[in-house]
């Protein structure tokens, strides 16, 4: 009878420590405070156009900054534009400075002296070899301002298609690396790591 008694008290009292024991508060988990509410679904999924960095160049090849308006990159199509219009214009530029200083130097070779380098009374203003330079300089300037256009051409073409490319990158949460600080208390010190979280 007495061994039943101290079974009986001995397993009521293993229930009130158990019943109590699951009475106190987690250390780890906090509240969350009324009307948070936490959703599975923080991160939106988009659908990737695999087509879409060939359509920004291809836009941009018709028309220079049409591929960045398409990307919603309104802000390059001044830089665009206006690096092709100045290349543009110091070929055009170059182009009329080496006509002038050609046709003058053509019609001293044949005979005239009524260019516009000529000057007053019988001596030139510039030289023959002086229009020759002239030449020179104003060919290797437009030449070069023809391959500054073309290359901020191809610029165009390629920051249209890298970025429909970026546009696609995948910043999903479901797979990433993330650096951590975690509290040691067996040390009373924080850690530091990196973690890659896999979510399927």
């Amino acid at each position: 009878m007495l061994s039943k008694r101290n079974g009986i008290t001995f397993f009521l009292c293993l229930f009130l420590i158990s019943a109590f024991a699951q009475t106190e508060k987690d250390s780890t988990v906090t509240d969350i405070p009324e009307g948070f509410k936490v959703t599975n679904n923080a991160v939106t999924k988009k659908e990737i156009d695999p087509l879409a960095p060939s359509k920004a160049a291809f836009y941009s090849a018709v028309l220079p900054g049409l591929g960045q308006a398409y990307n919603k990159k309104y802000w390059k199509i001044p830089i665009v534009i206006a690096g092709i219009t100045g290349g543009i214009l110091v070929y055009d530029f170059n182009t009329k400075q080496l006509n002038r200083y050609r046709d003058a130097y053509k019609r001293r070779l044949a005979g005239f002296t009524d260019d516009e380098f000529y000057g007053p009374g019988t001596t030139p203003q510039i030289s023959d070899d002086g229009l020759i330079r002239a030449q020179r300089q104003f060919r290797r300037n437009k030449d070069i301002s023809l391959l500054v256009t073309i290359g901020i051409y191809a610029l165009n073409i390629i920051d249209a298609n890298v970025d429909a490319h970026l546009l696609q990158y995948n910043v999903d949460e479901n797979l990433a690396i993330r650096p951590h600080i975690q509290y040691n208390e067996m040390e009373n010190s924080s850690d530091l790591g990196l973690t890659l979280n896999f979510k399927f």
